[in-house]
């Protein structure tokens, strides 16, 4: 067993069903049990506590109640302490942690996002938020001495309903904030789109609650082969679909997660999407007006026209690295500075709020949201309003550059560093500072009038490349030029 492959970052990810050829399944209930023994060994390292409580929860992957079983057999054989929340929400399990009854000491949610339907996957944490890069190795080291132990020890296992206690959170939070009765959301037409994972509660346990119309909702139930969509706000075909459902149903608004709920994005009433650059803008909007000159952490793939909007509002935009914790961590750094940040956020729509622990909650971001919408319902506004004089690129494109050599990593560090030398010869072309990952171009020219970033993945070998540009063909005048540059570089495939 190799236990460093299924790290991913902060959190674990593997195989955990057959299914493609050629892969093997490394991420068994075996192997989710002795995890659960090493988390809970490592939560004595952490806390220095002789008895733990865990909190054990999962999505609605075919392969997540078993492990998630074996993950409970594990920490209770350890002698801890175990709640069983059964399907739950990525951001309900660090909720748990600070929820003042339960006491729980970590929290694990049995995910893999919106990976294939054979993957799987755990993301851990404790009231400090979730564990990082180097925890996640320090279980993994762990876990090895566990593998095919017997159980010396029984805690109780529990089963636990939290996920009523997280959906009362969510209600009290919207009907407190609109302040406009029990029902704020009363005559408002609201279409949600769970793709089949385990966001679905938020129609009938939240929205239901606060007066809104769902009956237009689609794919709410629980469905381990994805069979309408793949969960993810960022797929072309999941936001055509919950686009059309929007237009269709003549909907005020739609709402789609992803498989775990941890990211989100909406849909206007015309069936215009809400996500991305626009999503960022919108969140932005209104924590600017609510903290003004707060610094709004992003990840590096934002485009110029968001940089523009958050200036106008008296926000300090500050792009960072890709990858939700990136983010989450350099916000919580600015604030330790006496920087306020009070949002981090990245396009995918990983969003983590100051006021909530900083916890990327699509479930969260969207009650916020739906605060503001039923405030301007009031004035006979919208959403889509407020983000009215955003500028959007007139195209953009990405492209995933493959590297067909074992030491990727160095040498992708070899192609960023030769693109350098080439593009300071280029008249046209400015490098962007400050800048904090891959090689940020601006790009001047009156036929181009655009930006593109060239970064290394984060854990796979590739380069992506990011291209925007305000006129028609700048992308793939942008496109050819960078291809050009980077035709020296053989290991490099798209």
């Amino acid at each position: 067993m190799d236990w460093k492959k299924i790290q991913n970052g902060s959190d674990i990810r593997g195989i955990a069903l057959e299914g493609i050829e050629g892969e093997n399944v490394n991420l068994t209930n075996e192997v989710a049990n002795a995890i659960a023994k090493a988390f809970v060994a490592w939560l004595k390292e952490k806390n220095g506590k002789t008895m733990q409580t865990v909190a054990v929860g999962s999505d609605s992957r075919l392969s997540s109640p078993a492990i998630r079983e074996a993950f409970a057999e594990g920490a209770s054989g350890t002698g801890a302490q175990v709640l069983e929340f059964g399907m739950a929400s990525t951001p309900a399990m660090f909720m748990s942690t600070v929820d003042k009854d339960l006491k729980v000491d970590g929290a694990v949610m049995v995910t893999a996002s919106h990976l294939p339907w054979n993957r799987n996957g755990l993301k851990f944490f404790t009231t400090e938020g979730g564990l990082d890069k180097g925890d996640i190795k320090r279980i993994l080291e762990l876990a090895p001495d566990f593998y095919n132990v017997e159980n010396t020890n029984k805690g109780k296992i529990e089963k636990v309903d939290f996920m009523d206690t997280y959906c009362r959170i969510l209600t009290d939070y919207i009907r407190e904030g609109a302040g406009i009765g029990n029902e704020p959301l009363k005559g408002m037409k609201i279409v949600v789109d769970a793709g089949n994972g385990a966001g679905g509660f938020f129609a009938h346990k939240v929205l239901d609650n606060l007066g809104a119309d769902t009956s237009a909702s689609q794919f709410l139930e629980p469905d381990g082969h994805f069979p309408n969509h793949v969960p993810n706000p960022e797929d072309k075909a999941a936001m055509a679909s919950i686009c059309k459902a929007v237009v269709e149903q003549k909907a005020d608004l739609g709402i789609i997660f992803d498989t775990d709920v941890d990211r989100s994005a909406i849909v206007g009433r015309t069936g215009a999407p809400i996500n991305r650059n626009a999503l960022i803008a919108l969140i932005a909007t209104v924590i600017l007006r609510e903290h003004p000159g707060s610094t709004i952490v992003t990840d590096s793939v934002t485009s110029d026209g968001l940089a523009e909007f958050i200036a106008a509002k008296g926000g300090i935009h500050h792009r960072f690295r890709r990858g939700y914790k990136n983010v989450i961590n350099e916000s919580l750094r600015l604030n330790e500075a006496n920087e306020e940040s009070w949002l981090a956020i990245e396009t995918s729509g990983h969003a983590a709020l100051r006021e909530n622990y900083f916890l990327d909650d699509g479930a969260y971001l969207v009650a916020k949201l739906l605060v503001e919408a039923a405030r301007l319902r009031t004035e006979g506004k919208e959403l889509q309003d407020l983000i009215s004089d955003l500028r959007e690129p007139a195209e953009s494109k990405e492209i995933r550059f493959k590297i067909a050599t074992d030491n990727f990593k160095e040498y992708g560090q070899k192609v960023l560093e030769d693109l350098q030398n080439k593009i300071e010869k280029q008249a046209d072309w400015k490098i962007v500072a400050p800048n904090h990952e891959g090689i940020r171009i601006a790009c001047t020219a009156e036929n181009e009038k655009g930006w593109f970033l060239l970064r290394q993945s984060l854990h796979d070998p590739v380069l992506p490349l990011n291209i925007e540009s305000d006129v028609e063909g700048g992308v793939a005048r942008i496109e050819q030029r960078v291809l050009g540059l980077l035709s020296a570089h053989s290991e490099l495939k798209h």
